[in-house]
């Protein structure tokens, strides 16, 4: 009944939550069929009347409806328990030294300009630079609509092959840097952390941020003793604030956990945790001798390196959704 309902707030939320998704998703088809059946009966009629201006006017308008439409297609693959989430994106180099920690800085740009040409919002949680170039690990927080659902094809070690700008004698080398993909879980999931298992640190903000960020300890590192998760975050001025997101990251890590254990075969959430070395890569990036990135889970390969470096993703995520879905 309806008294009942709105009795429940937490249900109540939820519902309304989910109402408004499935609004916005009815809305966008309606949108793209309306601009779909618009561009037709102006083509009929420049067809008619033989106006080739408005002809080439609407074949102009063709190629985005057409990413409109391609976009709510992989819309409808989004099926996971958490895929409508926002991401969390971490990244940490492996083998290679400085090339890994130079190759995990081009990755955090690809996936910063990919968020940026979808209309998402991103932002740095924390980051630790490398010694000589580049980063030893980065997290951020992909803000938009199924963020998670999108970005988890691209769960796992990433190979770069290319001539060192850090080699004098321009020789040719492999760096590898592995990337996880975790949703940022709402109020409404329920992970049982108990505080006594926390270790929490302060720590001053070694990144950009101000005076202020850098010269109090606001930066917060949380150690999750019974598993030996770690988080920190250190972009906000108040300490309050990286508290609050670092207990989200946590959260996020812990329920991933869970989920991977008790669904060990199909690995939903958290992957398979390789070495982040030769052999378990899941894409290769060939700058030197060839040009060529290829997806070693659905075949796809591109020739175009410099857009995909630039966050041209959808063809990589588009082959990864249908290879999912072929697989379930």
């Amino acid at each position: 009944m309806l008294p009942d309902f709105w009795g429940d707030t937490d249900r109540a939320t939820e519902v309304q939550k989910e109402q408004g998704s499935l609004q916005n998703a009815v809305e966008a088809w309606n949108r793209t069929y309306a601009s779909w059946e618009e561009a037709e009966l102006l083509l009929d009629l420049a067809v008619s009347e033989k106006d080739e201006a408005t002809e080439r006017e609407v074949a102009q308008s063709l190629k985005p409806l057409e990413q409109r439409i391609e976009g709510l297609e992989l819309e409808c693959m989004f099926t996971g328990e958490h895929d409508a989430n926002n991401a969390l994106i971490t990244i940490h180099a492996g083998a290679g030294g400085t090339e890994a920690q130079d190759w995990a800085q081009i990755l955090l740009r690809m996936y910063l300009r990919w968020a940026e040409k979808r209309g998402f919002t991103s932002e740095i949680l924390d980051e630790l630079s490398g010694d000589e170039a580049g980063m030893k690990s980065v997290t951020i927080l992909v803000t938009g609509r199924y963020a998670y659902g999108y970005l988890r094809s691209e769960m796992g070690i990433h190979r770069l092959v290319r001539i060192s700008p850090f080699d004098a004698g321009g020789r040719r080398h492999t760096s590898f840097s592995s990337v996880f993909i975790f949703p940022e879980l709402d109020d409404t999931i329920e992970v049982d952390i108990n505080e006594k298992d926390l270790r929490v640190d302060t720590f001053r903000a070694s990144g950009a941020g101000g005076q202020h960020v850098n010269k109090t300890s606001s930066a917060i590192r949380i150690t999750h003793l019974p598993t030996g998760i770690v988080v920190q975050c250190q972009n906000e001025r108040s300490q309050h604030r990286n508290r609050d997101m670092a207990m989200k990251m946590l959260r996020a890590r812990l329920y991933d956990r869970e989920k991977a254990a008790q669904q060990v075969q199909q690995q939903e959430l958290g992957g398979e945790k390789k070495e982040i070395a030769w052999g378990s890569q899941i894409r290769s990036y060939v700058l030197q001798p060839y040009r060529l990135i290829k997806d070693h889970r659905t075949n796809y390969e591109v020739g175009n390196v410099d857009a995909v470096l630039d966050g041209d993703l959808d063809g990589f995520i588009k082959a990864f959704l249908l290879w999912s879905n072929t697989k379930q």
